[in-house]
């Protein structure tokens, strides 16, 4: 990278002080990326091509520590912004594009840990002018004994990617939010997140987005196996309560896909590819009972949780279909 790079604004965002030390290693790895590394020699020594905006809503405790490890470790180029009110996700990334410099920003969530060559890989895909937003591989950090028996063609329930088996650069259907950057034009040409959607409402807020700039743009959107990321998995994200919830959550929202213009820029390659996968492992489950019956139970447990509620989510969306109608056709 020479001294004439885009740079990079990374937008984190947090609530709870039960992620101070998952921000303080997501730090640790933005200050370890290669592109630092390459860049100094270019550079002056006070400039850096990333510059990071952490965002805290409402702990202030959380606000402080934070600034306090980035000044402890020396991360150069680093704002944090305090809001008082909760913003949700949507709402603080906003925040933190507005604030951005960069010609690329990026968003990331707060409990990953980036690869050297994130940073690098990230802008790097940006050399085809025909690209707006770029996104990566999500690979589990397991939090936990006993919790990598998860079926790979679940990791979606997990925010991980090896689902989707790509392993070179691929055009995407959308940008996944825990790893995702746009060009900074995007927020004057497509508009902003919108704060009404998200994980707890009836379409996540960055499928939404994505399926809107291409709309509004044109231009396409990118999967870069290399910009990889570590994410964590926490045991709660794969008991049955999670694991209903966030079915219902996808059913809804591919509902959704299908009743709106949104319909228009979606394919659904990738839900139709998760039934067959579905169909096998219950195929397999009488061979898994007889090697392992808890490993069988489990998968058994898992399977059914996420037919159920994802069909109901599809079939029965009631009053979360007929708002999120209000909020996408009031775009079109």
């Amino acid at each position: 990278m020479t001294a004439a790079s885009p740079l990079l604004s990374v937008v984190i965002t947090s609530c709870i002080m039960d992620r101070f030390i998952d921000v303080c290693e997501l730090l640790d790895s933005l200050k370890a990326q290669t592109l630092l590394t390459q860049s100094s020699k270019t550079r002056k020594p006070a400039e850096s091509p990333i510059e990071t905006i952490f965002i805290a809503e409402r702990s202030v405790e959380l606000y402080e520590k934070v600034k306090e490890y980035a000044d402890k470790v020396g991360l150069q180029n680093f704002r944090d912004l305090f809001s008082e009110e909760r913003l949700g996700l949507g709402g603080a990334r906003n925040l933190g594009a507005r604030e951005a410099k960069g010609e690329i920003v990026a968003f990331i969530d707060d409990d990953v840990i980036l690869f050297p060559e994130w940073a690098a890989e990230m802008l790097k895909t940006y050399e085809d002018d025909s690209v707006i937003g770029v996104t990566g591989a999500a690979l589990p950090l397991w939090q936990g004994k006993n919790l990598d028996w998860l079926p790979k063609k679940f990791y979606w329930l997990i925010s991980c990617t090896d689902w989707a088996g790509w392993d070179k650069v691929t055009e995407a259907r959308s940008l996944w939010g825990m790893n995702m950057s746009v060009r900074r034009e995007v927020f004057e040409k497509t508009g902003s997140f919108l704060p009404g959607l998200g994980y707890h409402q009836p379409m996540a807020e960055d499928l939404e987005f994505s399926l809107r700039l291409k709309s509004k743009t044109g231009k396409r959107l990118l999967y870069n196996p290399k910009t990889k990321v570590w994410h964590k998995v926490y045991a709660y994200r794969i008991s049955p309560k999670f694991v209903a919830s966030r079915a219902h959550h996808i059913g809804v929202s591919r509902r959704l896909l299908r009743t709106t213009y949104l319909r228009e820029h979606a394919s659904f390659h990738m839900e139709q590819g998760m039934i067959g996968s579905i169909a096998k492992i219950l195929c397999l489950l009488p061979m898994d009972l007889v090697r392992s019956p808890s490993l069988a139970w489990n998968k058994f447990i898992l399977t059914t949780t996420i037919v159920v509620f994802a069909a109901t989510g599809f079939f029965f969306p009631g009053k979360d279909l007929k708002a999120a109608k209000e909020i996408t056709e009031a775009l079109r």
